[in-house]
């Protein structure tokens, strides 16, 4: 006998065409019982559905199938099994089994939908039933409810209808064990904070749940606890946030313990990342609750100076490897942990200083003197670590070599992509100028550099004169702003030789003079809010700070090309009496900035400039009378004594 054919005249395509029928009416007998009138019906093609579902993939894969039979059940079908219970009429073991198979079939549909029908009300509406079945359910069934509404709760549309949920003891009660409750809630509270009108809800749901939480956590090194808050503080809307919550003091009280605990890499990740956020975010009352010790252990260490100088050995031993891992999958998450260590350094630099200039007998901080002093050391010995690593990594990014001027670097290569210099060691997704990481060092160093009066650390800042002029150009328009901290920084380092002579040589005072122009024209331009217009003046106020300490340094050698500064003051429209002070005090610096260029300049100079004198004078005379007009008696003595000042400057000058 002859072996049958295959070919595609025969067998194969009548067995497909009978197969295919039978899952037509396979299908079309699931979606009867599905439609039907009775629970009895609904829950044989709920348990047939389960079984296609389990072992099928044909149906998983098929939109249109997956979208009929999704329409064919009933929303009100699957809250009725959710809420079964044993009773007189339904054994125990029944009830569970009705509440596991539609938690089952939920939790694949939660997969398989397309992302539009998720935020349908259909599946949506499923989440109170679902965190109710929570109470009785097993183990494996509580996964799929969490999972499931982590699913649903991922979309706006179901983190309101968790937020509307005033009960979530099911879930609380379950943190502990179980993570993805801490996601559920993240989830439900940053997804609602979206919402503008939802910002009170959010943050009452948030004040009445974070002690729960804490009170659950207790007696645990609570690193999931920790971790959950600071990614939930950092992604919430401010608006949306607690204004100074009381559970703060407990929130900080658990990473305390955690600190002082010797814990692993995750928790150390925890309580840095965690204290960072809360130290923006609730500035009054964080730094003392984080860094002051209540009670005296002349026996121990004090806990600030345990904490900070754990931040510094973790920066310190982090930098030798950090340029290699760049590229890596890693690099993120120690590059945000390392920027969280820079910011609370710079916090508590910031703390330290406002406590040891209080009275010292209100001062409700304090350390032992050598306590102090070597933590003074290690935080410098830290800075000049900090600063070969911004040397490295900037000249890995853009310079190519220590101090080059822009116009010496290497040329550039073309490629697919554009242009670009040919160094190849910077980071593919991180560039030096949207890394946090770096902002967050630069800003740590420049408080240091302030407030330390180290003449060392300042003229090895002044060695990355080239990175700060550049990076202070192009925060403009980059995602990052380094003008403050680059101006905190030069206000430092100009009070050295070394830092005057490296601003000047990369064009530091074309580069702030320009700004500050900018600046001037901004706010005469009146387009603006007052509160953009201070923002616009406080940082005006810190370049003439900067250009004022250029000319005034010993060293220095007026150039003509600076005079254009005096232009810029005559051309000054006196504010209105209503103005912010600081857009008066502004302009009184202009004034202080303009005579002392003049002072400073050539006789020559001064004569070709003698036709400013009208103007400098009178600007001066109207600044005078808007002082008297000011409600605050004490900064009006303050600005009046200033322009005096001004007034005998240009009077010493002969323009007057």
């Amino acid at each position: 006998m002859e072996p049958t054919s295959l070919s595609a005249n025969n067998a194969p395509e009548p067995a497909h065409s009978e197969s295919s029928g039978l899952v037509d009416t396979a299908f079309e007998r699931m979606q009867t019982f599905l439609k039907a009138k009775d629970d009895t019906s609904r829950f044989v093609g709920l348990a047939l559905l389960k079984s296609v579902l389990d072992n099928d993939g044909q149906l998983v894969h098929n939109a249109d199938r997956v979208r009929i039979i999704w329409e064919s059940l009933s929303p009100k079908f699957f809250d009725r099994l959710l809420r079964a219970h044993g009773n007189d009429k339904l054994k125990k073991s029944d009830a569970q089994d009705m509440v596991d198979l539609a938690v089952s079939v939920l939790h694949t549909f939660s997969i398989i939908l397309p992302e539009a029908s998720k935020k349908e009300k259909r599946l949506t509406g499923r989440t109170h039933p679902l965190v109710k079945a929570l109470v009785e359910s097993p183990a494996e069934t509580t996964q799929l409810i969490l999972q499931t509404v982590a699913t649903i709760t991922s979309q706006p549309e179901g983190a309101l209808e968790m937020l509307n949920f005033e009960d979530t003891s099911p879930l609380t009660e379950i943190a502990l064990q179980h993570p993805l409750v801490l996601d559920i809630l993240g989830f439900t509270w940053i997804n609602a904070s979206t919402i503008e009108s939802k910002a009170l809800v959010v943050q009452a749901r948030i004040d009445k749940t974070m002690p729960i939480l804490l009170k659950i956590f207790e007696g645990t090194d609570a690193v999931t606890l920790l971790a959950f808050a600071e990614t939930l503080l950092s992604s919430i809307p401010q608006a949306s946030l607690p204004p100074n919550p009381k559970w703060v003091g407990k929130l900080i009280k658990n990473l305390r313990g955690l600190v002082i605990s010797k814990p692993t890499l995750a928790g150390r990740s925890a309580y840095t990342q965690l204290a960072a956020t809360l130290l923006q975010l609730y500035p009054t009352i964080c730094p003392e609750l984080l860094f002051m010790d209540k009670t005296s252990h002349e026996d121990k260490k004090p806990f600030s100076y345990l904490f900070v100088n754990l931040l510094l050995i973790d920066l310190r031993s982090s930098f030798p490897t950090l340029l290699e891992l760049l590229n890596s999958e890693k690099y993120p998450t120690i590059s945000r942990r390392l920027a969280a260590a820079f910011d609370i350094v710079s916090s508590f630099t910031g703390f330290l200083v406002k406590s040891l200039d209080e009275n010292a007998a209100s001062s409700t901080f304090s350390m032992p003197p050598d306590l102090l002093l070597k933590l003074r050391k290690d935080i410098a010995e830290t800075m000049s670590l900090t600063i070969e690593y911004l040397r490295d990594r900037w000249d890995a990014s853009i310079a190519g070599a220590s101090g080059l001027h822009p116009s010496a670097r290497a040329g550039t290569a073309a490629t697919s992509e554009g242009k670009r210099l040919t160094i190849t060691w910077e980071s593919m997704t991180d560039s030096v100028n949207t890394d946090m990481l770096i902002l967050s060092a630069i800003r740590t160093l420049a408080i240091w550099i302030r407030e330390d009066e180290n003449e060392n650390l300042r003229n090895e800042s002044a060695g990355l004169m080239d990175m700060f002029i550049e990076l202070y150009q192009i925060s403009s328009h980059k995602a990052l702003d380094f003008r403050y901290p680059i101006l905190l920084a030069l206000e430092g380092i100009m009070t050295t030789e070394d830092g005057v002579d490296n601003f000047l040589g990369q064009d530091g005072w074309k580069a702030l003079s320009e700004d500050l122009d900018t600046i001037l024209r901004r706010i005469s331009d009146g387009r603006g809010t007052d509160d953009e217009a201070a923002g616009l003046a406080a940082r005006g106020l810190e370049i003439i700070r900067v250009l004022l300490a250029v000319v005034d340094h010993p060293t220095t050698h007026l150039l003509e090309d600076w005079i254009p500064v005096v232009k810029a003051t005559t051309s000054l429209k006196s504010p209105s009496s209503s103005s912010p002070a600081i857009i008066i005090e502004v302009q009184i610096a202009m004034l202080q900035l303009s005579t002392a260029l003049l002072a400073n300049a050539a006789g020559g100079v001064q004569k070709r400039y003698v036709t400013s004198n009208a103007a400098l004078s009178g600007l001066t005379q109207q600044l005078k009378k808007i002082v008297a007009g000011m409600d605050d008696g004490g900064e009006a003595a303050e600005f009046f004594n200033l322009l005096e000042g001004v007034a005998l400057d240009l009077e010493n000058l002969g323009m007057n």
